[in-house]
């Protein structure tokens, strides 16, 4: 299996998931914004707004190669000449506040020297947590990962929980999911299975997605509500700029400003030493944002 092959399969997997996301929110369309990148490559960003239930939502494709840098050396673990990228990243920002923000990526790296490896993650972050949502969320990445690996599903959540997470807040993004990176062969799996769980875990990610949608799509919204959405998109604005691997790599290796930023809400807000009054739902959801949930056992 070549990257050509690689890449033509993460170019089908953006076209679905954008059929699926405009099929579930009923009335916006995805535009889509070619791009080229001077040093090699380009890509498709292709963003969806002002829809029924997104109110912002991108689906990226890229493909980029060129020189690894010396900046790219000095931030990341890459160690060749020259490099080739690919990949899908999506990040959905829903209009009601009942409805969580959800991100996911697949990826393909390859160097000169031979060296190549996938990586990927996908995670939920409501504004408001509900248990049984989370759960189901949980539950329908851990069948995926249990047709490949049986370690997949414990390994990456504990590495999604360890990922997404805002060290100077104290709390993760959210309910967290699963993150990987750096899977070759030496899982034991052939290059093609491990594509194959990319792709399929992308397939999947609009049906996880319908699921929350019909869940909070018909809960009434309030003043206080979108309040609170804003402050928590705020700290997704935070992960997003501070911590985030992909946002940092796309920065320093040249990639198109626009596009690696496209994550981030169209409204956001920061509020001084907000509190919160006891036995609220924000308080409720505030004590769910911590590592280590069992999500699939929650009572």
């Amino acid at each position: 299996m070549n990257k050509e092959v690689i890449t033509h399969g993460f170019r089908q997997l953006q076209d679905r998931i954008c059929k699926r996301l405009e099929s579930i929110d009923g009335r916006s369309l995805f535009h889509e914004d070619l791009w080229d990148r001077n040093d090699g490559g380009g890509g498709r960003t292709r963003v969806l707004s002002k829809g029924e239930i997104i109110e912002k939502g991108g689906v990226n494709f890229s493909e980029v190669y060129g020189d690894v840098t010396e900046l790219m050396r000095q931030n990341t673990e890459i160690n060749g000449n020259s490099f080739y990228a690919t990949g899908v990243s999506i990040v959905l920002h829903p209009n009601s506040p009942h409805l969580p923000i959800i991100h996911m990526n697949v990826r393909y790296f390859e160097l000169d020297n031979g060296k190549y490896w996938f990586g990927g993650g996908i995670d939920l972050t409501p504004h408001y947590v509900v248990p049984n949502q989370a759960q189901q969320f949980h539950a329908g990445l851990k069948s995926v990962c249990d047709k490949y690996k049986s370690d997949f599903y414990p390994r990456f959540k504990e590495w999604a929980d360890n990922y997404f997470f805002l060290p100077h807040r104290d709390e993760t993004r959210g309910v967290g999911g699963i993150f990987f990176d750096h899977l070759n062969e030496s899982e034991g799996l052939s290059k093609q299975e491990i594509f194959n769980f990319c792709v399929e875990l992308g397939d999947t990610f609009a049906e996880l997605y319908s699921y929350q949608v019909d869940k909070g799509v018909q809960c009434k919204v309030n003043s206080e509500h979108i309040e609170w959405r804003n402050l928590r998109r705020g700290r997704y604005v935070e992960f997003n700029l501070v911590n985030d691997r992909g946002t940092k790599f796309g920065l320093i290796s040249g990639g198109r400003t626009e596009s690696i930023l496209m994550s981030l809400p169209s409204m956001a807000s920061w509020e001084y030493n907000k509190a919160v009054s006891p036995d609220s739902d924000e308080a409720k959801t505030l004590t769910h944002l911590k590592k280590n949930v069992d999500w699939l056992n929650y009572s």
